[in-house]
């Protein structure tokens, strides 16, 4: 069986699956390393541990641009792949490759001119401020290689190769974790023996990524030829599909300072409390996402084949998969999240901040599934002005003006409460997104001239 037969034909529910289940392992053993990097840096103090949630911050501007152009190319290549056409593709890979590079390198020149500025904008204290600029300065090195990883990592999940995937960032996870004991401890590095870790885990994992492109293992290939048979508009093409993805993580990163510095003004123990409960409830959240990220392929392939019908059975498999996984795991993480954020640092004041904020945030994030996977189809599907905006929405829009709001009205408390809150707001407004989208997708398999009429009309 081909790879456009294996994505058109399989059954949906044993075709998410088997894409899910790889993205699934790589998502669990890499945030099962960030939860024990975490582990291991509070034992340096909360100073320490606050240093890495403040540098979190950090990397996902890093993650922002890689995701912005694997996303791009990836849904660009998964509908070019659908019409089987694998030179375009391979152009598109190419090129967006080269620009998550180059974005890597700029990242890391400007990073090490404004060291010092960068730190305390990121939420730094003076206490924080030493520890993070030893562990940003080896995210720095390694900039390049964490961004286009992630876009390789994109464009592999989208040819419904996650599998290849798994297998990169798995390897750099797993050295990481094996890395942190030994510099940290054994080599008495402490918090630079964390960053030296993190920066060789990175390289090595992009080097496996490379190397399944460069071995023909995939339909789209990497080549200086791609590069330079590329064009303006193409990249305009691959940064705007994948701007959704860029507004994300940068909504992301910036509300990630923005709480450290609202956290700042309680110390030490409110920034290290936050930050292990962002790093806990993304661990579980991110099984929900690994079957979201399975369906991304699966709603490219089809939507660019023009198989309708499977498009509309995998959304509702998926919605339906992901919200059982993520009642079930989000009932286990407030029923033990203090035992939870004791693991991470044996502090009472840290504890106590966390374990509230973390029954909140797993409660509310019952209502992420369906949002989360409207934003995926939209965004997989070319539709880039729908998909940039529900990004907005729940990641940005109502979460920045719910922090401010609440931390000014109920000081910490409203800090704890703000994403809980903007979670709930952003479902009743992305759920007519979805309904619309469906409203307006044929209901039969259209001939391939409609098919590309449909394409280049108007998006929602």
């Amino acid at each position: 069986m081909t790879q456009y037969d294996k994505m058109t034909e399989t059954p949906i529910p044993k075709l998410i699956i088997t894409l899910s289940v790889p993205t699934v392992i790589s998502m669990l053993v890499t945030n099962i390393y960030n939860l024990v990097d975490t582990a291991f840096v509070g034992q340096l103090g909360n100073s320490a541990s606050g240093a890495v949630g403040v540098v979190f911050g950090f990397m996902a501007i890093i993650q922002a641009f890689g995701f912005m152009f694997g996303q791009g190319t990836g849904s660009i290549i998964s509908r070019a792949l659908g019409k089987q056409d694998k030179e375009s593709a391979s152009v598109h890979a190419s090129l967006g490759f080269a620009a998550s590079f180059l974005c890597g390198l700029i990242i890391t020149l400007i990073g090490f001119l404004f060291l010092d500025d960068i730190v305390y904008l990121l939420g730094s204290t003076d206490t924080i401020a030493p520890y993070a600029k030893t562990y940003i300065s080896y995210i720095l090195i390694a900039s390049p290689f964490m961004s286009s990883s992630l876009t390789l990592n994109n464009i592999l999940r989208y040819e419904g190769r996650a599998s290849l995937g798994m297998i990169g960032l798995m390897t750099g996870a797993v050295l990481n974790m094996i890395g942190d004991p030994i510099f940290m401890f054994a080599l008495d590095m402490g918090i630079a023996g964390a960053g030296i870790s993190t920066a060789l885990s990175q390289i090595v994992g992009w080097c496996i990524l490379a190397g399944m492109f460069l071995a023909g293992k995939t339909d789209s290939k990497l080549s200086f030829g791609g590069i330079a048979g590329g064009s303006i508009s193409m990249l305009g093409n691959i940064m705007a599909t994948g701007f959704p993805s860029l507004l994300r993580q940068g909504l992301n990163s910036f509300t990630t300072v923005l709480l450290n510095s609202c956290c700042a003004v309680y110390g030490d123990a409110a920034v290290a409390a936050m930050s292990i409960v962002t790093r806990i409830i993304f661990f579980a959240f991110s099984v929900a996402l690994g079957i979201g990220q399975g369906f991304q392929p699966v709603s490219g392939f089809n939507y660019g084949a023009g198989k309708y019908s499977r498009l509309r059975k995998a959304f509702v498999f998926t919605v339906a998969m992901s919200e059982g996984i993520i009642i079930a795991g989000c009932t286990l993480l407030m029923i033990f999240s203090e035992d939870l954020i004791g693991i991470f640092r044996d502090d009472a004041e840290v504890i106590r901040i966390g374990t509230r904020a973390l029954r909140l945030q797993a409660l509310a994030h019952i209502v992420l599934p369906p949002c989360m996977t409207i934003e995926m189809l939209f965004q997989s599907t070319g539709k880039r002005l729908g998909a940039s905006i529900l990004s907005a929405l729940r990641n940005g829009l109502f979460f920045i003006p719910a922090l401010l709001i609440l931390s000014r009205i109920r000081g910490l408390a409203g800090i704890q409460e703000a994403q809980p809150v903007s979670l709930l707001l952003s479902l009743p407004v992305t759920i007519p997104f979805g309904i619309m989208f469906f409203r307006r997708l044929p209901s039969e398999e259209p001939c391939r001239e409609a098919l590309e009429t449909a394409e280049n009309g108007a998006e929602v």
